[in-house]
């Protein structure tokens, strides 16, 4: 995989500096094994789970908002993430890299969606503290324009950022890995290890962490009977956010300072290049999970997945079906809006636990 060092993933073997030879071909094959399976099981699920998303908001009736903007765009760079897993399921299965045009576009898409839904994450809560903690002052800046704007400049800064990962790519005896120039090749696997660390993981986490705490400082002042479910939900973006990227970010470090030499012991060695495969898989995860969330959470969705429940079940019945909700349904829901309105009054549909 481009995030663990494709050039080590054939090798069976690496060196110290005493020329000890180091087996690591058990471990190998385990990733061989292991990797297809779980990158086929976060591509089912995440392209499933993201497409709702993309459906859910193409099809709704209700005028679009910022709020859905950013949804839309974080379900794009999932699926753009997710859509190269299966070539990395063929080049583990085969053992073989592509034509040098397909490593090239599948290593730049893989770190584009990467850092994109990324940085979407971090675009989402930034938007939530100025809907909630700063409503008054960015009720006029919380437009569907400045909503594509903002999104067009972040796919413009995740391309920026991805590319030290993918631009010295390319298909070297058959292998599908950085090729760097001489000058390079010391300081640019320790250059992009870093920029992973920085940009991918800790600066997003401290915005969030900041965001979400204002957040729930305002929520604590106020009075409102669905407080208790918005600072809960605050709590499992956050919490999932950290565990699940955490150990990968500790293992792209430790990596670094494999890079230095830090660990000379061969058995060291092998329990990095098993944690790296793993951990990695854990943070994959993560895209599969965006949609329950981030969009999931709200009635918008959960009406769209309820009336695309009712259309499968008349096709599978072989009847038709009323696919529309209720007249209690829609005063059940009216009733829910102006409830969580004075919470949420600047988002999307009025549904606190959608966005928080």
């Amino acid at each position: 995989m481009p995030t663990s060092f494709p050039e080590s993933i054939s090798e069976d073997f690496q060196y110290d500096e005493s020329a000890e030879a180091c087996h690591i071909g058990d471990i190998v094959a385990f990733g061989t094994t292991f990797l297809p399976i779980a990158y086929s099981l976060v591509f089912a699920f995440g392209l499933v789970g993201n497409l709702l998303v993309v459906f859910s908001l193409i099809h709704s009736q209700k005028s679009k908002s910022i709020t859905d903007i950013y949804l839309l765009n974080l379900a794009l760079s999932d699926l753009l993430f997710v859509a190269t897993l299966p070539f990395w399921i063929h080049y583990q299965v085969r053992e073989q890299g592509f034509h040098n045009a397909t490593c090239k576009l599948t290593t730049a898409f893989f770190f584009i969606g990467f850092f994109g839904g990324i940085f979407f994450i971090t675009i989402i809560s930034i938007d939530r503290y100025l809907a909630i903690v700063l409503a008054a002052n960015s009720m006029n800046n919380r437009t569907v324009q400045h909503g594509v704007t903002i999104s067009l400049g972040v796919w413009a800064a995740a391309i920026l950022v991805a590319a030290p990962q993918f631009m010295f790519t390319k298909l070297t005896e058959n292998q599908c890995f950085g090729d760097y120039p001489e000058v390079l090749r010391d300081i640019w696997p320790v250059l992009r290890n870093t920029e992973a660390n920085i940009l991918g993981f800790l600066l997003p986490l401290l915005i969030m962490s900041y965001c979400y705490f204002r957040i729930m400082q305002t929520l604590f002042s106020c009075k409102n009977n669905k407080k208790a479910k918005a600072i809960k939900l605050i709590f499992l973006v956050v919490i999932m956010f950290f565990l699940f990227w955490t150990p990968y970010h500790v293992m792209i470090f430790l990596e670094t300072l494999n890079l230095y030499n830090f660990f000379p012991k061969c058995d060291t060695k092998r329990d990095l290049k098993l944690a790296l495969n793993v951990t990695e898989t854990i943070a994959f995860i993560h895209c599969c999970l965006n949609p329950f969330i981030y969009a999931f959470a709200g009635e918008k969705f959960r009406r769209y997945l309820y009336h695309l429940y009712r259309k499968c079940l008349a096709v599978l019945c072989g009847r038709s079906a009323h696919v529309g909700f209720s007249s209690s349904e829609s005063q059940r829901s009216r009733r829910e809006s102006v409830l969580s309105s004075n919470l949420t009054h600047y988002t999307s549909d009025g549904d606190a636990s959608m966005n928080l």
